[in-house]
Parts: C-alpha cells; sequence; structure tokens
C-alpha cells in the first residue's frame, strides 16, 4: 500500500475541519482512519471506529454544547503530526457553563497524527471536570474558594 503525499496545510486543513463540525455538532467520525485511536481522559484509549464512535456518545451524555475558540489557536506540526491548542467555552448537559479563563475547564490540546488523508490518533489533552465539581482534592483551589 503506497501512502498518500500530503502537505503541512492539508493536515492542518484536516485536524480544523474535525474542530469545525464538533462546534456545529456535524458528523466528523469520516475524517477518521477505520482504526484511528483517540484519546480522552478518564476514558481511555478507543482503537477502531465502534470505540472511538462510543467514546464521543459517551462525551455527549455530560457535554450539551460547546464551541471551541477557532480564532485563537496555536497550531505546532511536524511531519505527519499536527498538535493543536486552544481553548473552548460550552454548557454541561446539566445546564452548568464553563469557559477558559473563567472557570478551571475550557483549555486543551488535541495531538493528530494525520496521514493518507485520514486522522490516524487524536489524543485530546484536557481538564474533563466542566462542572468544577472535584477540587476539594487540590489544596491551591480551596485556598482559592476561601479568597472570595
Amino acid at each position: 500500500m503506497n501512502p498518500i503525499t500530503m502537505t503541512d496545510e492539508q493536515r492542518k486543513t484536516i485536524a480544523l475541519e474535525y474542530l469545525r463540525r464538533l462546534d456545529r455538532s456535524e458528523s466528523f467520525f469520516d475524517l477518521f482512519d477505520d482504526n484511528a485511536e483517540v484519546y480522552f481522559p478518564k476514558w481511555g484509549i478507543a482503537t477502531g471506529r465502534a470505540a472511538f464512535e462510543k467514546l464521543f456518545a459517551d462525551l455527549g451524555t455530560i457535554v450539551a454544547k460547546f464551541k471551541h475558540d477557532l480564532a485563537y489557536l496555536n497550531v505546532i506540526q511536524q511531519g505527519d503530526t499536527v498538535v493543536v491548542e486552544g481553548t473552548s467555552y460550552g454548557t454541561t448537559q446539566s445546564g452548568v457553563d464553563w469557559r477558559a479563563g473563567v472557570t478551571h475547564a475550557g483549555r486543551w490540546v488535541d495531538v493528530f497524527e494525520i496521514r493518507d488523508f485520514k486522522i490516524q490518533r487524536c489524543f485530546i489533552y484536557l481538564d474533563p471536570d466542566y462542572e468544577s465539581a472535584d477540587t476539594r482534592r487540590y489544596p491551591w483551589l480551596a485556598d482559592k474558594q476561601t479568597e472570595k
């Protein structure tokens, strides 16, 4: 099997299209290779289409809506790897809003491997505590609560 040559700009376009489709609640699974690996904190690694579709379905039970601040992305590329750093905002299924810079959630980094015009790997790094419910275990957060 011969790999298809891609430019950096083509890889970047696929990564950004994934984010745009997420924001529009549009299907994005066709951007992934059927054997892709997707990682999400506290979920783990999903390998293969059925597994990563389940991962995103599970995430949908927590998050009602979200948007990525696409105008303020930091994109770093090397070979097949595209790293996108950014911020987001949204609302959980229980109605709690989050926004980067205002709440604990909202800052993220996605690490993609893109070959043959498909996402082969997407590892998502963020704090999945969108509702700031897990703060008691962190002394620096407890100190901030008492300052208010």
